[in-house]
């Protein structure tokens, strides 16, 4: 991923990547030059995030302002997802896809960029990898992250840092 910090670089850069990734997709097609500023979007936002539950108690955590509306309505639709160790499957086949397309399009217009792709971890203990990531939706990504949150499962990792070497 070091090498998306080059492709794109200062305020300029930036600046261009945001314009750019806020243009509709049928603008494109498939270029190569936005799945890779699509991929250092995804993968900085990766990072801040596990860089704050690292350094702030997750459980005080405010993710959005429709937090508590966000978890009611997950925990409503999805009270069987094992949210510590995500099965993949329950967000990627077909059957899982169907069951998240409503719990999804309720956030449309509420929660700002709902359907943007970004990267999810799939063992809340363990940081962002290649064999823990998945691709999510923005409001799957804030259903289970604000539930794990809630529910202590991010607290490992907050507590792992706080630790002395």
């Amino acid at each position: 991923m070091i090498l998306l910090y080059h492709v794109i670089q200062g305020v300029e850069g930036a600046t261009a990547a945001a314009q750019a990734l806020s243009l509709p997709a049928e603008a494109y097609g498939n270029d190569p030059q936005l799945e890779v500023m699509w991929a250092m979007k995804a993968y900085n936002h990766a990072e801040i995030y596990f860089n704050l539950i690292s350094s702030v108690d997750p459980s005080n955590l405010k993710l959005t302002t429709v937090d508590d509306r966000i978890y009611t309505s997950f925990k409503e639709s999805f009270s069987d997802l094992n949210i510590k160790n995500l099965d993949p499957d329950m967000l990627k086949t077909a059957e899982a896809k169907e069951k998240w397309r409503p719990f999804c399009n309720q956030f449309d217009g509420v929660v700002e960029d709902f359907n943007y792709g970004t990267l999810l971890r799939l063992d809340c203990v363990k940081d962002y990898t290649e064999e823990n990531t998945i691709f999510a939706t923005r409001i799957q990504f804030f259903a289970i992250e604000i539930a794990r949150n809630r529910e202590g499962f991010n607290t490992p990792v907050f507590q792992a840092k706080k630790q002395p070497s």
